[in-house]
């Protein structure tokens, strides 16, 4: 089949993903250690700031969300958010990345706005946009490819992204110590604001959003919010989703403290581009395994791949790291899938729910969605960081085997646990193409006017 959205609009339309993945690996994995080590803060504070910052977007994400489902402009409905949050991002990013001489309370406090601006403008951005997305094509197999590509971007994006740090520091030059740590966080920033603003440009420039959805104009509530949470297929969805992630974002988090601390390499970005590059070049087998078994199984395979190879990083110690590179290596195969079908998934989801509502909802929805993905980021650092500083950890120093133990239980063990889990919740998701053909023909049916029956419930 002839594919609907051009190739130009795809690559425009994938573009900011692949410049946005610096409020990513950066701010994730690096700005915690750099504050925490350089800059000064607590690390158990940083902690509990992370979590207090992912509380609020609970509330901002999907009210963005769902402002732009009834924003009305000659742009369309997502495009003037996308144009709006630029400037403030790559400001709030330059001056979190560049923080002054401060105290531990000013370097904590410094850390903790920098980082909400940081968000709330990220947030103002990307939820209008994975909602663009989502409403570019209602195929079932041609929003897997588009909304692939896009993800695919984000994985290259990261890769760039875990890797500029690195690169920066041999282009001009830089030594160790903290004075050099500043210049090259500095410099990351400096770099990625003009990337940011013509990839974002570009997307508002060149996709054409689609008319004529069906959307309320009310202003959005709790209530409105929660009727999306009555969308079984969604909840099943949202839910495994946010265990998952909670199980692969602790990983993330503290892959710089278990590869420094228990494998006794400073190199973590090595580590990091071989998980997100073998994640990126085995991204287009994993959806071509989609459009042939399903979304739901390929999904599944790929999460479980991923938790018991990854397992196996638990006994590991120092001196492994030919060892460890083989198994991050091994876990990275399913990860471009585990990011680029759950999204396609989530497209699906929002037909269904025009056909319970009558209502296109994609920025209520996916505003949910990006508060699971938030809070499980920050659950994860919020359990991680206070237990590291109840059981000893020493920035800069040998750590106690107290400290060593608790980080491979909680980069190994404990994310393992909770993608199972994930995956056991997921097994009920039941929308695959056959049930999805049928939803869009019974919102057509609706459109029309006419009778239609639900086709995921029970005659």
């Amino acid at each position: 089949m002839a594919a609907s959205i051009p190739w130009g609009q795809r690559l425009a339309y994938a573009a900011p993903a692949f410049a946005l993945a610096v409020v990513g690996i950066p701010l994730y994995v690096y700005l915690p250690k750099f504050y925490t080590d350089v800059v000064g803060a607590d690390i158990a504070l940083v902690g509990f700031v992370l979590l207090a910052i992912r509380l609020f977007d609970a509330v901002s994400d999907p009210v963005i969300g769902a402002l732009s489902d009834r924003t009305q402009s000659p742009l369309g409905r997502r495009r003037p958010w996308i144009a709006l949050g630029v400037p403030p991002l790559v400001i709030a990013l330059y001056l979190l990345f560049a923080p002054p001489a401060l105290s531990p309370d000013g370097a904590l406090l410094w850390f903790g706005v920098g980082l909400f601006v940081v968000f709330l403008a990220w947030t103002a951005i990307t939820v209008p946009y994975e909602s663009l997305g989502a409403e570019l094509t209602q195929d079932y197999d041609e929003r897997t490819a588009i909304l692939s590509l896009r993800d695919g971007a984000l994985i290259l994006g990261t890769i760039l992204a875990a890797a500029s740090p690195a690169i920066i520091q041999g282009v001009l030059g830089l030594g160790d110590g903290p004075d050099a740590e500043r210049a090259k966080f500095r410099a990351v920033a400096l770099s990625y604001a003009p990337l940011v603003v013509l990839a974002c440009l570009a997307c508002v420039w060149l996709v054409k959003e689609r008319h004529g959805h069906r959307s309320s104009t009310a202003i959005p509530s709790l209530r409105t919010l929660g009727a999306r949470l009555k969308n079984r297929p969604f909840r099943i969805l949202l839910a495994s989703y946010t265990i998952a992630a909670i199980g692969s974002n602790l990983p993330a988090t503290l892959i710089p403290y278990y590869v420094d601390y228990v494998i006794g390499d400073p190199n973590v970005e090595q580590y990091l581009l071989l998980y997100f590059l073998t994640g990126v070049v085995l991204l287009p087998f994993w959806v071509r395994l989609a459009k042939r078994v399903g979304k739901k199984p390929a999904w599944l395979a790929a999460a479980a791949l991923n938790s018991l190879t990854f397992a196996g990083v638990f006994f590991l110690g120092p001196g492994d790291s030919q060892a460890y590179a083989i198994l991050v290596i091994a876990s990275g195969l399913g990860f471009g899938a585990t990011l680029a079908l759950p999204s396609a998934m989530q497209a699906d989801v929002i037909d269904y729910e025009e056909l319970r509502s009558g209502e296109r909802k994609e920025g209520e929805i996916i505003g949910l969605w990006a508060v699971s993905k938030k809070l499980a980021a920050a659950f994860g650092v919020f359990l991680a960081f206070p237990i590291l500083g109840a059981v000893g950890y020493v920035p800069n120093a040998a750590q106690p085997e107290a400290v060593v133990l608790t980080l491979k239980i909680l980069y190994a063990l404990v994310p393992s646990l909770f993608n199972l889990l994930g995956l056991w919740v997921a097994w009920h998701y039941p929308i695959d193409k056959a049930a999805h053909e049928k939803i869009l023909e019974a919102v057509r049916a609706r459109r029309a006017g006419e009778r239609y029956a639900d086709p995921l419930e029970a005659p």
